[in-house]
């Protein structure tokens, strides 16, 4: 069965590398095969989808549309154009705003918060969305190992090693990984200047847009301010960031209906939810319990540790590579987890602090997504809105952007934390 599965899910990523429009359907298929052969248990579905990411992306997506709709966006992006001298600096600004922002707020969120800015810019200079949007995606990947709220690997880590969030900033009278992230950060916009070279057509905004409403905004953002808050409670049921989305989302239309009176706005903030995106990431999280069950990702695990033998340095860099290759294909949530418990029994073995490791695990987990459009569920997100504008991401175009962006921020912060916690 190890290796059914384990050639279902290669040929899986074939086919959609091939088909890319037809990816949806290539993923429910596989994951029907893995549910059909026994692979996967019927009784381990429930548990295997994420459903707190699911309602987030509902919830926030119908935020999104009252956002688009009060013209907000707009207004920002106005804003953007007065303070950039051309295009490539638009582009690196929100880049680097969706940054910050996912540092302290989940990456699909952000995804979902600072596109229809993007979106909004790019129509106005009359632009190819593409380069914009994906840049949004992966800096937000980037960021998410930042800070202990960032990601949910970042939390899983913090409560295994009962780290808090300062110890992101600040542990054992050293820097944490919130400065190698960073870093990395910063080492990317010399990237992009590379990338986006050729958009240097200057920018102007001669006509200013004003928000009609800012309530929905208002409602974004203090979606922002709940989830930052309800990080820092302990114990809190798995779903709670995806009920708070939801919950934020149906204020959003009882306000709008009390103001307008009007029905068929509801069915429109409904059908702006992406079915399709929800579908994919539905799918993935039945194929990656398939691998989890037949026991591929724990040989995995067993592999690198195998190979690192008792050589910290070698044992080192194969954690953080190792990582940033497995999350480009397999969601990096079940992945960390595997590899908590051996990266500790590997340092225990070795009479040495296991921080180095596992910051080299939550670096190279958290940016290995960024290798591929399905590597993480932010970039199923963003791909998925530039399908809904008409324009198709091949594997091929979103790697000249996540390839380059992955290795740079990689790279620094794997020298930063060896010099570091070495």
């Amino acid at each position: 069965m190890q290796i059914f599965a384990g050639v279902a899910f290669v040929a899986m990523y074939v086919l959609m590398t091939l088909f890319m429009p037809k990816r949806l359907w290539i993923v429910l298929g596989t994951a029907v095969l893995f549910l059909v052969t026994g692979a996967v248990p019927l009784r381990a579905v429930p548990g295997a989808i994420n459903w707190n990411v699911l309602l987030m992306i509902a919830g926030t997506m119908v935020l999104v549309y009252y956002f688009i709709k009060s013209k907000m966006p707009n207004q920002i992006a106005d804003w953007l154009l007065d303070k950039a001298p051309d295009v490539m600096w638009v582009i690196i600004f929100m880049s680097l705003f969706a940054g910050v922002i996912s540092a302290f707020v989940d990456n699909v969120a952000t995804v979902l918060m600072v596109a229809p800015v993007g979106m909004a810019v790019c129509r106005k200079l009359d632009i190819d969305p593409v380069p914009m949007v994906l840049s949004i995606a992966v800096s937000s990947n980037l960021q998410g190992a930042a800070t202990l709220v960032g990601d949910t690997t970042s939390i899983m880590l913090g409560a295994y090693a009962h780290m808090d969030f300062t110890s992101f900033f600040w542990m054992e009278g050293k820097p944490g990984i919130f400065f190698a992230v960073e870093l990395g950060a910063l080492a990317t916009v010399p990237v992009m200047m590379f990338l986006f070279g050729k958009f240097r057509q200057t920018v102007d905004a001669s006509e200013y847009c004003k928000a009609d409403d800012i309530m929905p905004s208002v409602f974004l953002v203090g979606t922002v301010v709940l989830l930052i808050m309800a990080s820092f409670i302990k114990d809190k049921p798995d779903v709670s960031n995806g009920l708070i989305c939801c919950g934020m989302a149906i204020i959003a239309i009882f306000y709008d209906y009390m103001i307008t009176s009007d029905r068929s706005e509801i069915k429109a903030a409904l059908k702006s939810i992406d079915f399709e995106t929800l579908g994919l990431l539905f799918g993935l999280f039945i194929v990656i319990q398939g691998l989890i069950e037949t026991g591929i990702i724990d040989l995995i695990a067993d592999t690198i540790g195998n190979v690192g033998g008792d050589h910290i340095f070698v044992m080192y860099t194969i954690v953080v590579w190792a990582s940033v290759l497995f999350s480009a294909f397999i969601d990096n949530i079940p992945y960390v987890a595997t590899m908590l418990p051996v990266v500790t029994n590997l340092t225990g073995s070795l009479g040495i602090s296991p921080n180095l490791l596992y910051f080299g695990l939550l670096s190279g987990a958290t940016l290995g997504g960024n290798l591929t459009p399905v590597g993480a569920s932010a970039n199923i997100t963003a791909t998925g809105i530039l399908k809904k504008e008409g324009h198709e991401v091949s594997f091929k175009e979103f790697m000249k952007i996540g390839v380059p962006f992955t290795l740079t921020a990689v790279m620094v912060g794997y020298i930063f934390i060896w010099l570091v916690w070495a």
